[in-house]
């Protein structure tokens, strides 16, 4: 039975572009193309799909700043497509709200599998059922049900990634949670992620929450969150 999944594809290669269209109607998904940075802002913002397919080095705005702008309005999960292979590019990705990356040249099988792993670690059923009022921990409120959290009363936009996070977290206080613990559990369906993942999910979670300060590190193990 077709899925009638859409997906945004930003690629200004056309050889590429037309593979990724290929593979992904392939597999009963509607593809929507972008050859530039601002439109795919514009696409995503006027018509809202299901996942992006993002290509770093586009003529206009580069990926990141892409993914940058599309965070201010839409947690929509995005997939970065790039040629750069060194890790300070994957984790920058990661860093800004990426959900994930391939790495050119590329195998189209490849990247359809990530992006299935995408949509089952992302699942609604995959989260589990908010207590009455949220689950609350110290100034943070958050509610899975409406995927909203706020700090003081003030909303904090979060991926589904980093929300996931903070709920494991948020919901142990004082426990210590090594990094194969918070794969295991933010990644339930497994999936192409490492411990670099979890690493850069939590630097950005610390920079959202700055002033709680709340994510300590345990050297050589893990991480847990402080009693607030």
């Amino acid at each position: 039975m077709a899925d009638a999944f859409r997906i945004l594809v930003v690629e200004d290669d056309r050889r590429i572009r037309d593979v990724l269209e290929y593979a992904l109607q392939a597999e009963g998904w509607t593809v929507q193309l972008a050859t530039r940075g601002q439109e795919a802002v514009s696409t995503c913002r006027e018509n809202a799909p299901g996942l992006v397919v993002l290509d770093i080095g586009l003529p206009d705005l580069d990926g990141f700043e892409v993914c940058r702008q599309v965070r201010t309005f839409s947690q929509v999960p995005v997939l970065f497509l790039t040629s750069r292979g060194d890790e300070i590019n994957r984790v920058v990705g990661l860093e800004i709200g990426g959900d994930d990356y391939v790495v050119k040249p590329f195998s189209p099988r490849e990247l359809v599998a990530r992006i299935k792993a995408i949509r089952r670690r992302l699942a609604p059923q995959a989260l589990p059922t908010a207590p009455e009022g949220g689950q609350h921990y110290g100034p943070i409120v958050i509610d899975p049900t409406r995927f909203t959290v706020t700090c003081h009363g003030a909303p904090v936009s979060l991926t589904k990634q980093e929300f996931r996070l903070l709920e494991i977290l948020a919901a142990q206080p004082g426990r210590v949670f090594t990094r194969d613990q918070l794969l295991d559990q933010a990644w339930p369906d497994g999936g192409l992620v490492t411990d670099r993942t979890i690493d850069a999910h939590i630097k950005t979670l610390r920079k959202k929450f700055a002033t709680l300060d709340f994510i300590e590190t345990i050297r050589g193990i893990g991480y847990r969150a402080r009693e607030l």
